[in-house]
């Protein structure tokens, strides 16, 4: 089975293969350039390094949020257009779950936490399994920051790219993870992709939706113009 994984949630997106049960490589996008310039390209150069032709692919996984429009929305459309033309299968994935599952499996249990804006955090907590699989304790939600830090458990581990504007607003109660487990990288896009399809999960090409953290500011202005 030979996988191929997009992470474009961040700011710095990345691209990942996979094969079997090991990662062959992952490469992050270049600085400078937003996602929808750098996707495509990042994709040649991977396949081009392991020597892979696009029509070698089995599975597309994408990171399907929670996280940024612009960054959901073009990996969203670059993964099943990829999967489309080559008659691969498509799986998304949990950002939140993705960032759980590469955190020590040791640091446990651990909260995610991304940035919604205004103060709110899209956030879960998970129980991680022997081996780093996360277990999400709770459906992820958006809610108030510091509301959500004040329900952690005392010695929660605490992940996710919000800590990068707020890690000094976290309570004594919660270990700050180190900050290279912060963010969501396409490795672990792919090796939750690649159980998921061991096991038989196939997402619906048509059907797999982002999930936004929340409306966009010009759906809110129209809802908010209609109420009026």
């Amino acid at each position: 089975m030979r996988l191929l994984a997009l992470e474009t949630t961040e700011v710095l997106g990345t691209v990942a293969a996979w094969e079997g049960d090991r990662l062959l490589a992952e490469l992050q996008l270049p600085e400078g350039q937003r996602s929808a310039a750098s996707l495509v390209p990042g994709i040649g150069r991977l396949l081009a390094q392991i020597g892979w032709e696009p029509n070698q692919v089995d599975v597309v996984a994408v990171s399907m949020g929670p996280g940024s429009f612009t960054g959901l929305r073009v990996g969203l459309t670059v993964a099943k257009t990829f999967a489309y033309c080559v008659q691969a299968a498509v799986i998304g994935v949990n950002t939140l779950e993705a960032i759980a599952a590469g955190v020590p499996a040791w640091m446990n249990p651990v909260a995610v936490a991304i940035d919604a804006q205004r103060g709110d955090a899209a956030a879960a907590v998970f129980r991680l399994q022997p081996g780093g699989w996360p277990v999400p304790q709770t459906d992820w939600q958006v809610v108030p920051f510091r509301q959500w830090l004040e329900s952690l458990m005392p010695g929660t581990w605490l992940a996710g790219p919000m800590l990068r504007k707020y890690a000094n607003q976290v309570p004594e109660t919660v270990r700050l993870v180190p900050s290279e487990y912060w963010g969501p990288r396409a490795g672990q896009v792919a090796r939750l992709a690649a159980r998921r399809y061991q096991q038989g999960h196939r997402d619906d090409l048509w059907k797999l939706l982002p999930l936004y953290s929340r409306k966009s500011h010009a759906e809110e202005k129209w809802e908010a113009r209609q109420k009026q």
